[in-house]
């Protein structure tokens, strides 16, 4: 369980003082940041599980939430950010949680676009950015982030192997320490991004802690389905595909490697 009041202590400082909300089941900590996001609630606001009953992923796809074996956490984020550089958040985001994790546990993670947490093959962890945007600027963003933890097993059928942080670092891994490590992180990214310099850098780092951005040969799904070379990020985050009819950048969607013959 979480310590809460040690939380609030290690969160001094930062703009999540006092604003830890903790549930010990929830349908989703996205939909509880959302609808707090519509009665007002303030910027840095974090909303913390024990367990979803109905977690989620991009695409509405499901995300197992078991009782006290990982970290599901969504930040209400209301960033003085031009929607135009929206995409970067997830990525942004991405980073915070890779640098939690090897603050934690000890673990590398390699980032593959546009929201997943993968160590090696497997899959740890996963991203969810939604956000309200109006007249060309964010009103407010739910950061959602979920990470296997405490994990010993997983079904079999998943499109990608799943594994822990204990079952990669061979000990126990805090989950509170976890996620203070993410909030100080997340803190410093989602700063970094209003300031346009430093948010610039982002597809440059991501391009760095991932082995997927740049000659992986990858299938992409979703409504610009293809196949072919990445070749990068364009400022925006998106990812540049060399395809046989040319290059595309992939707007939205999920990549999968393909096996080189």
């Amino acid at each position: 369980m979480y310590d809460l009041a040690a939380l609030d202590f290690a969160l001094a400082g930062t703009v999540f003082a006092g604003k830890l909300h903790y549930s010990p089941v929830t349908d989703s900590t996205n939909s509880d940041a959302i609808d707090a996001a519509r009665r007002v609630a303030p910027h840095g606001s974090v909303y913390l599980a024990n367990e979803q009953l109905a977690g989620r992923g991009r695409g509405d796809h499901a995300w197992d939430s078991a009782a006290g074996e990982g970290l599901y956490v969504s930040v209400l984020l209301r960033p003085l950010l031009p929607a135009v550089r929206l995409p970067l958040l997830p990525l942004a985001t991405g980073l915070a949680a890779a640098k939690a994790i090897r603050s934690a546990a000890g673990l590398s993670v390699d980032l593959r676009w546009p929201n997943d947490l993968l160590i090696g093959p497997k899959k740890v962890g996963g991203i969810l950015v939604e956000s309200k945007t109006s007249g060309g600027s964010v009103d407010f963003v739910a950061a959602g982030v979920g990470i296997n933890v405490h994990q010993q097993t997983f079904a079999l059928d998943l499109a990608t192997p799943a594994t822990s942080l204990e079952l990669e670092a061979g000990r126990r891994v805090s989950r509170q320490d976890l996620l203070v490590f993410l909030l100080e992180s997340l803190e410093r990214e989602a700063l970094g991004l209003a300031d346009p310099a430093a948010g610039s850098t982002i597809p440059a780092r991501v391009e760095q802690a991932s082995t997927w951005i740049r000659g992986r040969k990858v299938e992409v799904h979703g409504p610009q389905a293809c196949t072919g070379v990445t070749a990068g990020l364009d400022e925006h985050g998106f990812l540049r595909v060399r395809t046989t009819d040319g290059l595309i950048t992939v707007q939205t969607g999920g990549i999968r490697a393909v096996e080189i013959s």
